[in-house]
């Protein structure tokens, strides 16, 4: 037990697993790293997730159009996007466990500057570095997850830190929606500016050095960087897949919470169950994708999931004033399986790079990612309309787009191979 705990301080446990040196069940000191990580993915989640149900009470209380709520989102997108772009020449030069502590207390900097915003372009620019942050926080997380997990696990492992969707959206989200009920707007991110600040405290006890990549690490030219990820077809198809995955999913989900009140007649108290139920199905489901694709292959299991998830996305584009509950339905399938197929297309896309560049690799990835989910969400905006009577027009049309794009991604599933480790 001592040389295991040894070899995990300095990160290189997932080689030596995967040799056999080490027994194949789930150290327990693993469990800790894990809550940790599940920790800070579930603060910069929620500084996404906290914009989308105040969509309605914006364009309410700002006047804002679907134009400008959609800004807010894609500049929160694009700033991470390009931040991460630029960090991914760096982020492998340094300890993991400094590099996600001080990223965290960005994110706590920057939520507490949206609280103080007082006007449209101090929370657009609150948002842009908000989205600074946690873009970078998201690749670091998979990159230790990547380093200290083996292959055989990683499903598993990648669906217990998806489970912080799960979490907010249970917890988290009901909670900002109560606030902002009893207070305004901005005590949802007051919160999450003290829960950044008690994270870092936490995992500055709880994290070890996590320096094991440093021994694969040769200082490289940013342009000889860049080639060794980029002219990797396989490095393509990954890069490709997840943009697909993200364009699918960041065109509709936006507006979600817009278009149940405004469109389908769901009352604004009724949003948090929104929420609940999407996260409470998801908590269960992000982990069970995560051991089927384990099980049965992540290529598999993501094509399988990503086919299905087609349908609801068609069901909520084209929804109708139907009662609550079964809105709350139609909802809740959505969020089970969008976000379920992106536990085995991240195992699938972490797997389809080598050890020494996977630190950059995902950084590029979630620059990527943003990139896609940005474009996504100011193509949609600039497709919905509002009608003389105030709802929402043509978000069936981007339904349809959105499913076409998750279609497309199944294809290029097929074209990502895992590495030899």
């Amino acid at each position: 037990m001592k040389k295991t705990e040894e070899i995990l301080q300095v990160g290189s446990s997932s080689e030596l697993i995967e040799c056999g040196v080490i027994p194949h069940p789930l150290p327990v000191h693993e469990q800790p790293i894990l809550l940790v990580l599940a920790g800070v993915h579930f603060i910069h989640i929620m500084d996404f997730m906290m914009m989308l149900p105040l969509g309605p009470q914006f364009m309410k209380l700002f006047d804002f159009t679907p134009q400008q709520f959609g800004l807010l989102v894609s500049a929160y997108a694009f700033s991470a996007g390009i931040w991460s772009f630029f960090a991914s020449f760096v982020i492998d030069w340094f300890d993991r466990k400094t590099v996600l502590i001080t990223l965290c207390g960005g994110i706590g900097i920057a939520t507490l500057l949206c609280a103080l915003a007082t006007n449209y372009p101090t929370l657009l620019l609150a948002r842009i570095v908000a989205g600074g942050f946690s873009g970078i926080t998201s690749a670091i997380v998979f990159a230790i997850i990547a380093d200290i997990i083996p292959a055989r696990r990683r499903g598993a492992a990648t669906g217990t830190i998806s489970s912080a969707f799960s979490m907010v959206a249970v917890i988290g989200m009901p909670i900002g929606m109560l606030l902002v009920n009893l207070s305004d707007w901005r005590a949802p991110f007051f919160l999450l500016a003290a829960l950044s600040a008690f994270m870092v405290i936490v995992a500055m006890r709880v994290l070890p050095p996590l320096r094991g990549h440093l021994i694969h690490q040769l200082e490289r030219h940013p342009f000889r960087q860049l080639r060794a990820i980029f002219f990797e077809r396989n490095h393509l198809y990954a890069f490709a897949l997840i943009a697909m995955l993200m364009f699918a999913g960041f065109s509709v989900s936006p507006f979600i919470s817009t278009y149940m009140v405004i469109n389908v007649g769901m009352a604004e108290i009724d949003l948090p169950y929104l929420y609940f139920f999407g996260g409470l199905a998801t908590f269960f489901t992000a982990r069970l994708f995560g051991k089927l694709s384990d099980l049965h292959g992540k290529r598999k299991v993501f094509g399988v999931t990503a086919a299905l998830s087609v349908f609801p996305i068609l069901m909520v584009t084209h929804l109708s004033p139907v009662p609550t509950v079964l809105a709350l339905g139609i909802t809740t399938l959505f969020m089970m399986l969008v976000s379920g197929r992106f536990v085995p297309a991240m195992a699938l896309v972490t797997a389809s790079v080598t050890p020494r560049l996977r630190g950059s690799f995902l950084s590029f990835n979630i620059s990527v990612q943003q990139l896609s989910a940005g474009l996504a969400t100011l193509l949609a905006g600039s497709i919905i309309g509002t009608s003389v009577n105030g709802t929402l027009t043509h978000y069936d049309d981007v339904g349809i787009i959105a499913a076409v794009a998750t279609l497309a991604s199944i294809v290029l599933a097929a074209k990502v191979n895992g590495v030899h480790e």
